[in-house]
């Protein structure tokens, strides 16, 4: 009940996913980090009170995480179901989060199971096929190539996906009404203050000025700051300056300027 107090839809997604689920069409959500991606599929799942199953994505990810693997135990030969297959038996909800950090082999099992047969063959497990429960649902996000790790997703599996909706960071009232819902004082000035510093910062790594956009995660953090009385531009310079540090003196200083434009000495 927690997180779905903290959600707010506004751009609408909720009906887009309801229509998508309707008509049995699988979603990809395309998105910056921390602009409530995972919130809204966890909500979403809770909506349709269904189970979510989760694979978050990424260069560590292998074939056995989804698919599974073979064990020995007492001298038996068994097989561990990975979390594809589970969530194919069961029929639930599958999330494939930042899906778009997963190496091609991976992405290629993933592909076999999500074709329009929606089916896989364990060849790890003898030759055993899969075929997915009546209901199952798979959403996938991704985030843009402009994020380390990430690389563009085959064609083949981009259509395996129709539904597309593009999450971003959301208009500054909205972002205000979604960090005072983590916050417990009333600050909201200080707040817009906050949320305008990240909303530059942002405009500035879309054109490659900056190295690092922040994300809701760091608004929500500047309130909490302010929240133990911290001082806006002590918080200003904790939560948005300092990680700048690690690309030079340079990129600090520029974001230290804007945050003095904003925030004063």
């Amino acid at each position: 009940m927690l997180e779905e107090s903290l959600y707010i839809d506004w751009n609408n997604s909720f009906e887009v996913l309801d229509k998508a689920y309707e008509s049995d069409l699988f979603v990809l959500i395309i998105g910056p980090k921390g602009t409530g991606k995972t919130i809204l599929v966890r909500e979403f799942a809770k909506k349709k009170g269904v189970k979510l199953e989760s694979i978050n994505f990424s260069l560590r990810t292998r074939e056995s995480h989804l698919i599974g693997a073979k064990t020995l135990e007492n001298g038996s030969i068994g097989f561990d179901e990975g979390l594809l297959v589970k969530s194919m038996k069961e029929g639930g909800m599958l999330y494939l989060d930042e899906v778009n950090a997963a190496e091609a082999d991976v992405l290629l099992r993933l592909d076999e199971a999500l074709d329009d047969r929606r089916q896989i063959i364990l060849k790890e497990s003898g030759g055993e096929l899969i075929q997915a429960s009546s209901g199952w649902f798979v959403i996938a996000t991704i985030n843009p190539l402009t994020h380390v790790g990430t690389k563009e997703l085959p064609p083949q599996l981009l259509s395996r996906f129709p539904v597309r909706i593009k999450l971003d960071y959301p208009p500054e009232g909205i972002e205000l009404e979604i960090v005072k819902k983590y916050i417990k004082g009333s600050h909201d000035k200080e707040l817009l203050q906050g949320i305008k510093l990240a909303n530059s910062l942002r405009q500035a790594a879309a054109v490659e000025e900056l190295y690092y956009s922040p994300s809701l995660r760091e608004t929500i953090a500047f309130g909490k700051m302010l929240d133990v009385g911290v001082k806006p531009r002590q918080a200003a310079d904790i939560i948005f300056a300092n990680v700048y540090s690690q690309w030079g003196g340079i990129e600090y200083q520029k974001v230290s300027d804007i945050i003095t434009s904003m925030f004063g000495n």
